[in-house]
């Protein structure tokens, strides 16, 4: 009989679990999934219960060949793949394929890879979850049924090639009326007002004018400002009132993945990819010390602050010894979670508080360094004492107007002695200034006073740390997914990573107008927020999957087949715009081909204007560069309307204006082709000029405006002069890093050669 087979999700991991279960187990990997809905077709059969067509993915045949082979005849298999819903997607897949008769199956959740984390999951096996497969299932079951429904309507209506995503659309969407909310806002000026103030020791100090009257004060112009401040420089100013605090502050929970992708974006300067990235590789093991890898954190994707009772413990007597005992608590502190639903596992942890950044930190890379480091001082930190800070708020009267200001000292450290908190956009916490020792009704002396002109900012764009705020914060999307749906929708060329902030392209912008209009309860986050609930209600038995996907499906079949009637064509009628056409007065409407999106007249083909456009920081339309000279150049030779000048991918073409009737068009080659040289043609007995020209690649060369009947081109320009050297007629103009401007004689083996400057016409 062969040994129990214990089959893992990353072929990384192998390597650390022989390391601790010896030669009692075979170990191999799945390498993630080996069974997927088909890449073709839709997979999902809606009318019997949308049922799921599951095949082995493409190139997966070697992996499991080697996991039947590894199998043999053993009768005992553990299922370990990672602790999640895909991980138990993953088991059944393998247990559907490896299944035998009188075999059993175990599933094992390895939620650390050191030696008790494994030894304790092979030791407590479980059956399969059947309910959380459900929940992967459903959840890829929706998603299926969104994209692959919607983003053929946006092939058909905008552009080949995009895509819609349950989700990633959603997100998208975030991105859009956050940067219509920037377009739209008007900023409004207001002025602050400061005073420096002197007491009788040092140091001197800035404080801030608040009120008048007791009420908050506002002052909206320059104006009011210099008559507030007239009135200022004949007040005393005087100590009203001092308030003295002491308050306590708490360490924050230990990282969920969440906050662990925030703070690595704003601390790290990771984008959420890479964070997920360093993270898997600390989870599934560094060799340290030659005694093979070793799991340095917990799973890194969770929603629990839950943490183990052993690994607080640990943490507290760490800290008593390096630290000292009044850095430590009596006994762990522990964080309620918000979601009891999400708490299969642990917080993000390392697996030994032993393992401290120093001792590690040769056997690392940089950035393994960084992100290790960051967990455990978190860890650490959530289970180390309370800071203690003394605040100070002084108010200080002037007439009838109040300034005040404010100060802090840290009284005690604790947790702030290893990791301080920092705000959303990465800042860390700031100290205020030092104050001097006054007493009530102490006089100060004033220095000068500061007005400052303000104008409000509209909200800011989001960043990624900010973005992954914002999902978790509406309930969208899951651990797993803030790092796929931030790559997603930038791979998708719908928005832009501009400064770390995201900004939606013009594209962005057309697809999720199209989307917003057809299908609105998609993208509502709320809507989307509730689907994901329902997606942990299966997980929990509290639903059935059938029931959630009949709730979803049923209204999102009648969007689809309107918007499969009336979603609008960008690729043919165009989205309209309050632009009229500069040559004939009609609307321009914004439309799709194959470069990109550009604007057109309405008129068409009567009038075939048509223009790349850009957008101001107000969203404003700026034509800046013409594609189609609406200026006739000769008669169609085929139907006799005009022909004008467009702008293909291979450069100016003549294109008849009866288009689509007659699609006939022409090379620019001919009289008016090109802008004239001023240069005769010096083909001998010609009579032509010669005109700038473009080949099919859009290159300039030049040539004669009498082509086809004359055929002279050259890729330089021709000057009138002759070579003095050779019978050559002309020299060409060149351009040299040496020499700069110069005219050669193009004859091959000739070589005279002038600067420009010295040339004699």
């Amino acid at each position: 009989m062969s040994k129990p087979l214990l089959i893992v999700e990353s072929p990384t991991k192998v390597k650390t679990l022989k390391k601790y279960l010896g030669k009692e187990y075979n170990v191999t990997a799945t390498a993630g999934h080996i069974k997927d809905l088909p890449q073709k077709e839709l997979g999902i059969d809606v009318e019997k219960d949308f049922k799921a067509k599951y095949l082995q993915i493409k190139g997966k045949s070697k992996v499991i060949q080697a996991m039947k082979k590894e199998a043999g005849d053993t009768d005992t298999i553990y299922l370990a793949p990672d602790p999640d819903r895909e991980g138990e997607a993953i088991a059944f897949h393998a247990a559907d394929i490896l299944k035998k008769k009188g075999r059993s199956f175990h599933r094992v959740l390895i939620h650390e890879l050191t030696k008790k984390g494994i030894t304790d999951a092979l030791n407590n096996p479980m059956d399969l979850n059947y309910d959380r497969y459900e929940a992967q299932q459903a959840r890829r079951t929706l998603d299926r049924l969104v994209g692959y429904q919607i983003s053929p309507l946006l092939w058909r209506r905008v552009q080949g090639g995009l895509s819609a995503g349950r989700v990633q659309s959603v997100a998208v969407k975030i991105i859009c009326d956050r940067e219509r909310q920037i377009r739209a806002f008007e900023p409004q000026e207001y002025w602050t007002i400061a005073a420096d103030l002197t007491a009788d020791t040092p140091p001197a100090f800035t404080a801030q004018l608040a009120r008048k009257e007791g009420q908050k004060i506002s002052i909206p112009d320059g104006d009011t400002s210099a008559a507030i401040i007239t009135e200022l420089e004949s007040s005393d100013f005087v100590v009203e009132k001092i308030n003295r605090k002491t308050i306590k502050r708490t360490p924050l929970p230990p990282f969920i993945t969440s906050k662990m992708q925030q703070d690595a974006i704003n601390r790290l300067k990771f984008s959420a990819k890479k964070t997920m990235m360093v993270a898997q590789q600390l989870y599934e093991g560094i060799e340290i010390d030659s005694g093979g890898p070793e799991g340095l954190i917990t799973y890194m994707r969770t929603d629990s602050t839950r943490i183990a009772e052993e690994a607080a413990l640990a943490a507290q007597e760490l800290i008593r010894g390096k630290f000292g005992k009044e850095f430590a608590l009596e006994s762990p502190r522990y964080f309620k979670n918000k979601n009891k639903a999400q708490d299969a596992h642990e917080a993000i942890r390392p697996t030994s508080v032993l393992n401290t950044p120093g001792k590690v930190q040769p056997f690392l890379t940089q950035d393994q360094f960084k992100l290790y480091d960051l967990i455990w001082k978190r860890f650490m930190a959530s289970q180390m004492s309370q800071a203690i800070i003394d605040q100070k708020t002084i108010s200080i009267q002037a007439g009838t107007y109040t300034f005040t200001v404010g100060g802090s000292t840290v009284k005690f450290q604790g947790f702030m002695a290893l990791y301080t908190t920092d705000d959303t956009n990465g800042k860390k916490e700031k100290e205020k200034q030092l104050l001097p020792e006054m007493n009530q009704a102490d006089v100060l002396k004033l220095g000068q006073i500061i007005p400052k002109q303000h104008f409000t900012k509209p909200p800011p764009r989001f960043s990624e740390a900010s973005l992954v705020k914002e999902l978790e914060e509406n309930g969208i999307g899951r651990p797993s997914t803030y790092a796929s749906i931030l790559s997603t929708i930038r791979d998708k060329g719908y928005v832009d990573l501009v400064k770390r902030y995201f900004m939606p392209n013009e594209l962005g912008f057309i697809v999720n107008e199209l989307l917003v209009e057809s299908f609105p309860e998609i993208l509502d986050a709320t809507f989307t927020a509730k689907m994901e609930n329902n997606l942990d209600s299966i997980e929990n038995g509290s639903s059935k999957s059938i029931d959630v996907l009949n709730e979803f499906y049923t209204p999102f079949k009648k969007k689809l087949e309107y918007a499969q009637e009336n979603m609008l064509s960008v690729k043919g009628v165009g989205m309209a715009t309050d632009l009229l056409c500069p040559l004939c007065g009609k609307p321009l409407n914004i439309k799709m081909g194959r470069n990109g999106h550009f604007i057109a007249c309405t008129a068409y083909p009567e009038c075939t204007f048509s223009s790349n456009y850009t957008r101001d920081e107000k969203g404003n339309i700026e034509i800046h560069e013409t594609k189609v000279d609406n200026t006739k150049v000769k008669d169609c030779d085929k139907c006799g309307k005009p022909m004008v000048k467009k702008e293909g991918r291979y450069g100016e073409f003549l294109a008849c204006t009866g288009y689509p009737d007659c699609k006939h068009t022409e090379s620019v080659y001919g009289d008016q082709a090109g802008a004239e040289t001023n240069v005769h043609c010096p083909e001998k007995d010609c009579q032509g000029k010669i005109v700038e020209k473009r080949s099919r690649r859009g290159k300039i060369f030049y040539g004669c405006n009498r082509y086809p009947d004359c055929s002279f081109a050259s890729w330089d320009k021709p000057v009138n002069m002759p070579c003095p050297q050779c019978d050559s007629l002309y020299l060409v103009e060149k351009e040299t890093k040496k020499e700069g401007k110069i005219f050669k004689c193009p004859v091959k083996g000739c070589g005279y050669k002038q600067k420009a400057e010295d040339a004699q016409e």
